[in-house]
């Protein structure tokens, strides 16, 4: 089962989704509060389930409605994921992966594993 980590960082607080593996599947932007971060952690729970999946790596895709999840390609030629809510605003995003089949197991992982995840505070 994957969770909720949170942890400071030098410029505030940021959450990683981790699989039951223990590897990072997604993780937040930087937040000013705990408060403010635990509200993305309840976004992402809350939008990941129902979010379609747009990949803009694909010739002529198909624009999906938010929330969804957008694949796309980094600078560096990997595939990535981005997660945004129905505001369009981003609550998650990816590391790089190598292959798009990657990139969308990935996707599934956060689908699956985000809903009843706990929440914890990084040691």
């Amino acid at each position: 089962m994957g969770k909720f980590v949170i942890r400071e960082t030098k410029t505030g607080i940021k959450f990683d989704l981790k699989a039951g593996n223990g590897e990072v599947i997604a993780t937040s932007e930087v937040y000013t509060s705990e408060k403010a971060c635990r509200g993305g952690i309840a976004s992402v729970q809350k939008n990941a389930p129902a979010a379609a999946v747009e990949n803009q790596t694909a010739e002529g895709y198909t624009a999906e409605k938010h929330p969804k999840f957008e694949i796309y390609t980094d600078k560096a030629g990997e595939f990535r994921f981005r997660l945004k809510a129905t505001n369009g605003q981003i609550i998650a995003v990816s590391e790089g992966y190598q292959a798009l089949a990657s990139c969308m197991n990935g996707i599934e992982s956060v689908k699956k594993n985000a809903v009843d995840a706990p929440v914890v505070k990084a040691e």
